[in-house]
């Protein structure tokens, strides 16, 4: 669905107090955080404004969305362990 909300809380609702622990004490894990959070809201200004934008392109964004989202996941498993 276009503009649909990635953020990371919103993808892990079950993670919402542990993200906000690591955002606090680790600082890769944040600045990780942040970059996917912001490719994020790009993503949905352009799906949302209809922005042109080469395919190449937003493909090539959501795909680093989607590794980001994939290694933030397997952090967050990680720290709850």
């Amino acid at each position: 669905m276009l503009g649909e909300n990635h953020s990371l809380t919103a993808e892990f609702p079950e993670f919402n107090e542990l993200i906000a622990s690591l955002m606090a004490d680790d600082s890769m894990f944040a600045s990780d955080t942040k970059k996917y959070n912001s490719l994020d809201t790009e993503i949905r200004k352009l799906e949302l404004r209809g922005t042109p934008i080469m395919d190449e392109v937003m493909m090539h964004m959501k795909q680093e969305r989607v590794e980001l989202k994939d290694s933030l996941y397997q952090r967050l498993r990680q720290a709850a362990h």
